[in-house]
């Protein structure tokens, strides 16, 4: 007898008439959205300007979702393409269906297009975003939820997963929440990633690769728990295999990268230093000038007081010549 269990909704699309909401597209729009808001304060934070993340996002997430669906459908092409199946639906990214691996492959690829464009460092870019990337993926798993899909093996643990639904071979009952554990894994990785950015200043890259690292060594043993069907190598899951080659990748570029390019980047965009030290030398003359004007010694200045000396002095002998002319034209005028 089950004590508690995590319920699946009992439907993962809500109709406002003819418009479909659902949950699987709201939880990647939201990811999107915290991915760009952290990403934009971190680009801050290393020199760059305001919304330039989310300008080169514009390019990032497009490929990011079509790179996704193309790791999807060609890893699980049977799903869209054996007998019985309706290959219209590859199409159907709302109904779930996005493979990380491809997403951020492809992704890499529109970031690497928008940073060229304006000019800018990709590892730098990427050391600012990862973080939002990880939160985002942890958000982006609570559509599998919606949509009763990426569960583990059957348990009676308290925390096990209520399956309700009966669609494309399911069987009710209660699983491992695998879902549940990578959003929790994704928010440790995203959580490490910004310590280890404090502390060691991950420059060139190594952010993003830790991310990575960090990523494929939960998404191993997360795999492994999962029951869909799979394509296998060797009797493991290629998804296994995946992130056991490209965690070896990060690590290896980590490796390489500190010991070529140590430190963190000085200039993350071109301009952007010189436009806010403009700024701010810009103000400190005007805080300046205005400081000059209001200071009460102003006026019992040096200066001030020898044209002050100046003018009464002129005055005085002026006074002085026209008593004298007054004297002489009396004098003038008793003669005569």
């Amino acid at each position: 007898m089950e004590l508690a269990y995590i319920p699946s909704p009992s439907r993962g699309v809500i109709h406002l008439g003819p418009i479909p909401l659902r949950g699987y597209a709201f939880c990647i729009i939201i990811g999107v959205f915290v991915a760009v808001w952290l990403g934009n304060k971190r680009w801050i934070a290393r020199g760059g300007r305001a919304g330039t993340v989310a300008d080169i996002a514009v390019w990032a997430v497009p490929f990011g979702l079509i790179g996704g669906r193309l790791y999807h459908v060609i890893t699980d092409y049977q799903l869209y393409f054996s007998e019985g199946r309706d290959w219209v639906d590859a199409f159907k990214i709302w109904e779930g269906g996005l493979g990380i691996w491809g997403a951020i492959a492809f992704g890499a690829l529109g970031a690497w297009i928008g940073c060229r464009r304006r000019g800018i460092p990709l590892p730098a870019y990427a050391d600012a975003v990862a973080p939002g990337i990880a939160f985002a993926q942890a958000i982006g798993r609570w559509g599998n939820w919606f949509n009763q899909e990426l569960y583990g093996k059957r348990t009676d643990v308290p925390w096990a997963l209520e399956i309700t639904s009966t669609t494309d071979g399911r069987v009710p009952g209660t699983y491992h929440p695998t879902f549940l554990y990578e959003s929790l894994w994704c928010i440790g990785v995203a959580l490490l990633v910004i310590w280890a950015d404090r502390r060691f200043k991950l420059g060139h890259g190594r952010a993003f690769a830790l991310y990575v690292a960090a990523y494929c060594a939960g998404r191993g043993w997360i795999e492994y728990m999962r029951i869909d069907d799979a394509h296998k190598v060797l009797g493991v899951r290629l998804n296994v295999w995946t992130a056991i080659i490209v965690f070896l990748l990060a690590v290896t570029y980590i490796a390489v990268s500190a010991k070529k390019r140590p430190g963190r980047e000085e200039v993350v965009e071109p301009g952007a230093a010189e436009g806010t030290q403009g700024a701010a030398d810009g103000g400190a003359d005007a805080e300046e000038k205005k400081a000059e004007t209001d200071s009460p010694d102003a006026e019992d200045s040096p200066g001030t007081e020898d044209s002050s000396g100046a003018e009464d002095s002129s005055a005085t002998e002026e006074k002085e010549d026209a008593r004298e002319d007054v004297s002489d034209a009396a004098e003038s005028a008793k003669k005569s």
